[in-house]
C-alpha cells in the first residue's frame, strides 16, 4: 500500500506541473516550491539569534487558510506568549499560504515540500524541530514517518472523526499514519472513541480550536468603515417611502451559486433587509453573475465604492441595499455587522464555517448539507440555526428571525453562549505537551 501512495505522490505532481500550465492555483503550487530547501536555510541562516541563542524550533502544518486560522490561539500561545520558542508554519495550499505568508506571528513561512521521503529527511534536519503540530489533517506519510522515527513529539490538534473515514483502503492507512502521532487532540468524545476501537488510544478531548479563533476575533473585531456605513443606514423602500429606521441586514458568506439562487428569489420579494454578500468565488465572471441575479436592486462593489471620494460614497452607500464584497479576508469582520448570516455550501460539497458569526451572536441559516458539522447540529437543536431545503424555508427563517425581536434577542443570545462555553482548547493543549 505504501508503495501505491509513493508512487501516486510523483504522479500527483506530475499532474499539478501539467495543470500549472493553465491553472493559476497549480503555478503557485509548483512556484512556491522551487529552489524551496535553499530559501530554508537562508531563511534560518539570517534569522537573527538575539537573546534566544537555544530557542526551540515549534513547527505548524496547516492544509490550507481555515486550518491556519483555526491554530492561530496555539501557534500564538507559543510565539507570543513565550520567549522560549521560535514558530516556523508550513502550508500545503497556495491558498494558505499566499494570503498569510506575511503573518506576523512566525519566524518562517513556507509550503510544505512535497511529501517523498527525501524531502521529508531533509526538511525534517533543516528545522530539527522540537515540537510538531498538524492541524486537523492532512496526513502526510513520509514526513509523519521521519519524525516518528526520529522520536520528534509530534501532534495533531483539533481532530474530527466519523466512523466511515476507517473503512476500506483509506481507513487501513489512516490507521497506520495516526499511530504516528505522539498524541491526538480531538473536538470530541465520539470521535475519541472512534480511535480507540481502532486501536489508537492516544487521544484527548481538548476541543475545537474554532472557538478559540472565533471568540479572539469577537474581542478585538477588524473595524470596516464602509460596511458600517452601509449597515447603520436606512434602507431605501423602491417607492421611496416608509420607515427611516436603522434596517436589519443579513451577510451572506462564502455563497455559492444556488444559495445566491435563492437568496435573490427571496430578496426580490422583499425590501425590509439590506444584504452584504461576500461569494466564495470572486472571479470577475462570477461577480457579474451575482449582480445579474439581483437586476432590480441597487447593488455596490466594495473595490468600486471603496475608492469614491467621502462624500459620495457615503451617498451611495445610503442608497444601496446590497454591497457585493469582491475580495478575500474579511468575512469574519463582516459578521459583526450582521443581524442574521446566511452560510453557504449547503447545496454543495457542505457548509462553510458558521462559527465567525456566531460568536458575533448572529443566529445562522444554511443548506441542507451539514451532516459533518456538529455545530450546525447543536444550534439548529438550540434555536441558533435553521437549515432549509429551498426559497420558502429560507422565507419562514428570515420572517420568524426579522419580525419578532424577542425571537431574535433569543436567538443571538444562544449563538453567544455556544461559542462562550466551548473557548479553551489551545489552554488544554498547550498545558497537555508541556
Amino acid at each position: 500500500m505504501i508503495l501505491f501512495y509513493q508512487i501516486g505522490i510523483l504522479f500527483f505532481y506530475l499532474g499539478v506541473v501539467i495543470a500549472s500550465l493553465f491553472n493559476r492555483k497549480a503555478k503557485l503550487f509548483v512556484a512556491g516550491r522551487k529552489n524551496i530547501f535553499k530559501t530554508i536555510a537562508d531563511c534560518l541562516v539570517s534569522i537573527p539569534s538575539g537573546q534566544l541563542p537555544t530557542a526551540d524550533w515549534i513547527w505548524f502544518h496547516c492544509s490550507s487558510l481555515g486550518e491556519f486560522e483555526q491554530a492561530r490561539p496555539l501557534i500564538e500561545k507559543y510565539k507570543v506568549q513565550s520567549t522560549k520558542y521560535k514558530v516556523v508554519i508550513t502550508f500545503f495550499s497556495p491558498s494558505g499560504y499566499e494570503i498569510r505568508k506575511n503573518y506576523d506571528g512566525a519566524d518562517l513561512i513556507c509550503y510544505l515540500p512535497l511529501d517523498t521521503k527525501a524531502n521529508a529527511k531533509k526538511f525534517i534536519s533543516l528545522l530539527n524541530p522540537s515540537q510538531v503540530f498538524f492541524v486537523k489533517y492532512d496526513f502526510w506519510f513520509n514526513f509523519l514517518n521521519e519524525l516518528h522515527d526520529r522520536k520528534i513529539p509530534t501532534y495533531l490538534v483539533s481532530a474530527n472523526f466519523r466512523e466511515e473515514q476507517f473503512k476500506g483502503i483509506y481507513g487501513n492507512y489512516l490507521r497506520r499514519v495516526l499511530k504516528f502521532f505522539t498524541r491526538i487532540f480531538v473536538q470530541n468524545e465520539t470521535s475519541q472513541k472512534i480511535l480507540s476501537a481502532n486501536g489508537i488510544p492516544e487521544a484527548m478531548v481538548a476541543g475545537d480550536l474554532r472557538f478559540d479563533r472565533v471568540a479572539q476575533t469577537v474581542s478585538n473585531p477588524k473595524k470596516i468603515p464602509i460596511v458600517e456605513t452601509f449597515a447603520s443606514s436606512p434602507n431605501p423602500s423602491p417607492a421611496g417611502e416608509g420607515s427611516m429606521s436603522r434596517c436589519k441586514v443579513m451577510v451572506c458568506g462564502s455563497t455559492w451559486s444556488k444559495d445566491e439562487g435563492i437568496i435573490s428569489n427571496f430578496k426580490l420579494q422583499t425590501s425590509n433587509f439590506k444584504l452584504i454578500i461576500a461569494p466564495h468565488e470572486i472571479s470577475e465572471s462570477h461577480i457579474q453573475s451575482i449582480i445579474q441575479l439581483f437586476n432590480h436592486s441597487t447593488i455596490l462593489l466594495f473595490s468600486e465604492i471603496s475608492k469614491e471620494p467621502v462624500s459620495s460614497a457615503m451617498e451611495k452607500l445610503k442608497a444601496a441595499n446590497i454591497l457585493l464584497i469582491d475580495n478575500i479576508g474579511m468575512l469574519s469582520s463582516l459578521y459583526q455587522y450582521a443581524d442574521v448570516a446566511y452560510i453557504g455550501g449547503g447545496f454543495g460539497a457542505g457548509i462553510h464555517n458558521i462559527l465567525e458569526a456566531v460568536a458575533f451572536g448572529v443566529p445562522v441559516i444554511f443548506g441542507p448539507k451539514h451532516d459533518k458539522f456538529p455545530e450546525a447540529k447543536e444550534l439548529t437543536e438550540q434555536g441558533g440555526g435553521f437549515s432549509i431545503t429551498d426559497e420558502k424555508e429560507l422565507e419562514r427563517a428570515m420572517t420568524l428571525l426579522l419580525s419578532d425581536e424577542k425571537i431574535l434577542k433569543m436567538a443571538s443570545m444562544v449563538c453567544k453562549n455556544f461559542v462562550m462555553q466551548r473557548r479553551g482548547a489551545a489552554e488544554k493543549i498547550a498545558d497537555a505537551v508541556g
